[in-house]
């Protein structure tokens, strides 16, 4: 590693923590100022309040990472590339023999060690705090009772619950429809309360412990004079559930494909096909997204590696807009094509679109 490497990665590290507390501690504010009411309004004690609030927001920080992550290491790189150019220090570079694209090595390769640390966030963090990620201010700690309502268990199983408690691990008047491949109901299970245990050994991990579990059977036996049905009870004191109490409450949030990991995802394409295009796009999105952060990059480096003066305020405006553009594009691209053919083509749509620019600005450089 050269001096000049280590000057810049110096300047992009500090930079980046400059950028990334401010942003974070910005957004929690602004969140917290919004929705203060909702954790107090249980009356609750003060510890208790703060408790709430440090596991709502110390779950959504690395959601928050994954979200302003790419705009975060752009702005980084763009204020050390602009603060080196305002004191001519690019100049000086340059008259040493330097080419301008050497000074970009750099910069380009922090960007791809932050698309790697942002595939780690989203692929291993955001995962393991989803259902923390699922709770609304009002019931951080998870201690509310919330419906359960025909939630899939499987390809084919159904399971509803008038109450779960996800902090106690507990459903009450549960219900499970055990249906056949046309969507018949084969069988019924039925329990006051359900409690989960952890059985590592177990291929679901844990079953559920019923209390006053039953288990109803349609039977049918044929006679002389027809077909005669009958309802058989036993009863029940287990159940066998691919759903824990944490990914009951993922389930509960319209994001919860997105706080899956690849295994996870892979695992849910096989057991509900339905859901086979939303995953493919979450899939593609994981390899693509950090492709874009680095495109971004590569959009605004031109506009602040030039050896001519200029005016910073028009350079940056113009990098702005530019990079702006590309990142609202990759957030809207996922509505812009509905065929179920083209499920993974939005997460790729902004580097198919934005490159040819990249390339443009680039080859403009005068180094």
């Amino acid at each position: 590693m050269k001096i000049l490497d280590r000057y810049i990665l110096r300047s992009l590290v500090a930079n980046y923590i400059i950028a990334l507390s401010v942003m974070m501690c910005l957004y929690t504010v602004l969140d917290l100022f919004f929705n203060v009411d909702e954790f107090t309004e249980s009356n609750a004690p003060p510890l208790t309040v703060l408790k709430a609030i440090a596991s709502y927001y110390g779950a959504h920080v690395f959601l928050y990472f994954s979200q302003l992550s790419g705009v975060i290491t752009l702005f980084a790189c763009m204020v050390t590339l602009a603060r080196m150019r305002r004191a001519n220090e690019l100049t000086a570079v340059l008259a040493s023999g330097v080419s301008l694209y050497r000074v970009a090595v750099p910069v380009v390769a922090f960007g791809m060690v932050m698309s790697v640390l942002w595939y780690v966030d989203t692929e291993v963090l955001v995962p393991s705090v989803a259902h923390r990620l699922s709770r609304t201010h009002d019931d951080a700690l998870g201690t509310k009772a919330r419906g359960l309502w025909f939630v899939n268990d499987g390809e084919k199983d159904l399971l509803s619950a008038i109450e779960f408690v996800p902090v106690k691990h507990e459903m009450r008047h549960m219900l499970v429809l055990h249906r056949d491949a046309e969507g018949g109901i084969l069988k019924v299970t039925e329990a006051d309360r359900a409690t989960w245990e952890d059985i590592p050994e177990h291929p679901h991990g844990g079953v559920w412990r019923l209390i006053r579990g039953i288990e109803r059977l349609r039977t049918r036996r044929d006679t002389e004079i027809g077909t005669r049905e009958k309802i058989v009870e036993i009863d029940v004191d287990t159940y066998s559930s691919m759903l824990n109490p944490a990914a009951i409450e993922v389930r509960q949030t319209q994001q919860w494909i997105k706080y899956s990991s690849s295994d996870q995802l892979d695992r849910l394409m096989e057991r509900e096909p339905l859901l086979t295009n939303r995953i493919l796009l979450v899939k593609h999105g994981r390899f693509a997204t950090p492709l874009v952060h680095i495109l971004m990059l590569f959009l605004g480096l031109p506009f602040f590696l030039s050896r001519e003066p200029g005016s910073m305020v028009a350079d940056a405006g113009n990098c702005v807009t530019v990079c702006g553009l590309c990142y609202i594009f990759a957030f809207s691209a996922e509505h812009f094509v509905t065929s179920d053919t083209l499920s993974a083509l939005p997460a790729w749509l902004p580097l198919i679109v934005f490159s040819p620019i990249a390339v443009i600005l680039i080859d403009r450089i005068r180094t």
